[in-house]
C-alpha cells in the first residue's frame, strides 16, 4: 500500500511540476473565480455576478499598479501573477460590492497588500502574506469607517468545498505542503468543534457532534486559508517541524478566535501570528550571490560557483531557490528550486549545478534554462530561501542508501563533502544512475568521500575506484536495487531523481528503515 502511495504520488508530481508554483496557484484561483461566478447566477453564494467582476477588476488594478511601480522604483523584474494571485485570494477574503466606499475599502486592501511585500519585508523578503496584510488593514478601518468594509470570507461555503478542496489540492501537491495544511486543518476544525460544542451547551441548545463536524469543515474558511494562504512557501519557515508548529498555531488561533475590542482574532489575523512565529524560526532573506565561475562537469552537467554576501545558513542536503529574471518567461517563471551541492564549510562560496539540453532531438529548453545559461561572470543573482528536509539521520552511525539520478548527485554531493570535512564515519552506500559513464559529475567529491558506490550506466566507466561497482547489466528497477543493495532493510533510504524513477523504485524502498523523497520535475 506504501509503495502504490509513493509511485502515485511522484507521477502526479511530475505533471504538475511541468507548471511553475505560482502560475498553478493563479489558474486554481482563477478556476474557483470562474466557478463562483457561474454559480452566483443562482443565488447560491452571497455575492452576485456583478458584484464579483467589478470587485476583482478593482483589486487587480490597484495590485498590479502598485506592484509596477515598486518594482521599477526598486529596479524589480515585474511579476504580474504574483501581483493577480493577490487580487483573487482578496476577492474570496473580502466582501465583494459595487458601493463605491465598499469599492474604495477594497482598493485599499489591494494597495496594502500588495506594499506590504516591500515595506514589511525583511532584506528583500516579506514577512507576512500580502492577502492577510491588506483584508486586516481594511477590517480594522472598518471600526471607524464602516463604510470600507471588511473580511467576509465568504469562500466558506458548502458550495465551493468541494472546488476549493480540488484546486488546493493541487497546489499542495506542487508544493508538497499537503501534510502541513492537514495538521493546519485537524487543528482548526478539533478547535473550532470543540469552542461551538461548549457554546451551546452554555446556551442549553441541543447539537449533534458529527452534524457540528462537517458543518465546520465545509461551511468555514479553513480549507481555503490553508490551501491558498498558510501554504505560500516565501512564509513558511524552511524545516517540517517547524512548519508544523506554524500550523499549529496558526489552527489554534482561527479555531478559537479570540476577541480584541471590537474584532476578533480572525482568520487572516491568526495567519499574521503565524507568519511572525515562522519569521522567528527562519531570520533569513533573500541573499545576493555573484557569479563566480562556470564550469563543464559533464558533456551536460555544468555547475555554478558563486560568492555569498550576506552569511547564508543551511543544512547538507536542502535546497535553495533561486531567481533569474529574464524577458518573457514561459509557464515556469523565473524561479527555480536547486539542491546544494557545496558544504557549509565552504562558505562563502556556493556550488550548484544544473543540466542543459543533451541532443537535438531533447526537448526545447525552458526560457529560465537559456537565462541561466546566459548568466556571465561577475553578474549577481537573489536567493529568495533555502528550505528542506532531505537531510541525514543525526546519529552518524545509522547506515544510509543514497539512490541518485543523473543531476540528483547534488544534494548527495553537499552531504557526502560536509562529512568528509567534519571527518564524520558514516555507513553509506550510493547507487549513482547516469545515462552514461561520462555523465557522471562530481567524480573527485564522490571518491574523495571514500564511501561504496554502485554505478548504473550503459558503458563501463574508466579507472574506477576500488570502492566502487560498476552494476553492468543489472536494470535499476525495484529487483535490480535489491541485488545490489541486499541489506536495505538495515539502512535509510534516501533517492533524489525524477518523480518516475521513484515511483519504480518505490517497492525495493519500502523496505528500508525509512525513506526520504527529493524528487523534481526538469527545468
Amino acid at each position: 500500500m506504501g509503495a502504490s502511495f509513493t509511485a502515485l504520488w511522484n507521477r502526479v508530481f511530475a505533471v504538475l511540476g511541468r507548471v511553475s508554483m505560482y502560475r498553478l496557484a493563479l489558474l486554481s484561483l482563477g478556476g474557483l473565480a470562474m466557478i463562483s461566478f457561474a454559480v452566483s447566477f443562482f443565488g447560491l453564494i452571497a455575492p452576485g455576478p456583478l458584484e464579483l467582476i467589478v470587485t476583482l477588476i478593482v483589486l487587480a488594478a490597484s495590485c498590479t499598479l502598485v506592484d509596477a511601480v515598486a518594482q521599477r522604483l526598486l529596479h524589480l523584474p515585474w511579476r504580474i501573477e504574483s501581483s493577480l494571485i493577490t487580487a483573487h485570494i482578496l476577492l474570496f477574503v473580502l466582501r465583494p460590492t459595487l458601493d463605491l466606499a465598499g469599492l474604495a475599502g477594497i482598493a485599499l486592501a489591494g494597495v496594502a497588500a500588495s506594499l506590504s511585500k516591500y515595506v514589511l519585508a525583511w532584506r528583500g523578503r516579506h514577512i507576512f502574506n500580502p492577502a492577510a496584510v491588506g483584508a486586516t488593514l481594511v477590517t480594522v478601518l472598518s471600526i471607524w469607517l464602516p463604510g470600507l468594509g471588511s473580511s467576509a470570507w465568504w469562500v466558506g461555503t458548502p458550495v465551493l468545498a468541494v472546488p476549493v478542496v480540488l484546486a488546493g489540492l493541487a497546489v499542495l501537491w506542487r508544493t508538497e505542503k499537503l501534510r502541513v495544511v492537514l495538521v493546519f486543518l485537524v487543528v482548526a476544525v478539533a478547535v473550532a468543534v470543540l469552542r461551538t460544542s461548549a457554546q451551546y451547551q452554555d446556551a442549553g441548545v441541543p447539537f449533534d457532534g458529527m452534524s457540528l463536524f462537517w458543518q465546520i469543515l465545509w461551511s468555514s474558511p479553513f480549507l481555503f486559508l490553508g490551501a491558498f494562504m498558510l501554504s505560500e512557501p516565501l512564509t513558511l519557515p524552511p524545516r517540517r517541524w517547524q512548519q508544523f508548529l506554524v500550523a499549529g498555531v496558526v489552527g489554534v488561533l482561527a479555531g478559537f478566535p479570540i476577541d480584541i475590542g471590537e474584532i476578533s482574532l480572525g482568520q487572516e489575523r491568526a495567519l499574521l501570528i503565524g507568519n511572525l512565529v515562522a519569521f522567528a524560526f527562519s531570520l533569513r532573506a533573500a541573499v545576493k550571490l555573484t557569479l563566480e565561475s562556470r564550469d563543464q562537469l559533464t558533456p551536460t552537467v555544468k555547475q555554478l560557483t558563486f560568492r555569498t554576501h550576506r552569511p547564508l545558513a543551511f543544512t547538507p542536503g536542502q535546497y535553495l531557490e533561486l531567481d533569474v529574471p529574464h524577458h518573457r518567461p514561459d509557464a515556469r517563471g523565473t524561479r527555480r528550486e536547486f539542491s546544494i551541492a557545496s558544504a557549509p564549510e565552504d562558505l562563502p562560496l556556493l556550488r550548484i549545478a544544473f543540466r542543459e539540453s543533451g541532443s537535438p532531438s531533447a526537448k526545447p529548453q525552458s526560457s529560465y534554462k537559456k537565462a541561466l545559461a546566459a548568466v556571465s561572470a561577475g553578474s549577481d543573482l537573489a536567493v529568495t530561501g533555502v528550505w528542506g528536509d532531505f537531510v541525514l539521520p543525526k546519529r552518524s552511525m545509522s547506515p544510509v542508501l543514497m539512490v541518485a539520478a543523473g543531476i540528483g548527485i547534488t544534494p548527495f554531493v553537499s552531504q557526502l563533502r560536509q562529512a568528509t570535512l567534519g571527518r564524520e564515519d558514516r555507513d553509506v552506500v550510493v547507487v549513482y544512475v547516469a545515462s552514461e559513464a561520462s555523465e557522471l559529475a562530481f567524480r573527485d567529491d564522490l571518491e574523495a568521500s571514500g564511501v561504496s558506490v554502485v554505478v548504473f550506466t550503459r558503458d563501463r566507466p574508466q579507472d574506477l575506484p576500488s570502492h566502487w561497482l560498476w552494476a553492468q547489466g543489472v536494470r535499476l528497477d525495484a529487483e535490480g536495487l535489491l541485488r545490489v543493495v541486499p541489506d536495505i532493510a538495515s539502512r535509510h533510504a534516501y533517492i533524489s531523481g525524477p518523480p518516475g524513477l521513484i515511483a519504480e523504485l518505490a517497492p525495493a524502498l519500502e523496505r528500508a528503515r525509512s525513506i526520504t523523497t527529493d524528487a523534481f520535475s526538469g527545468y
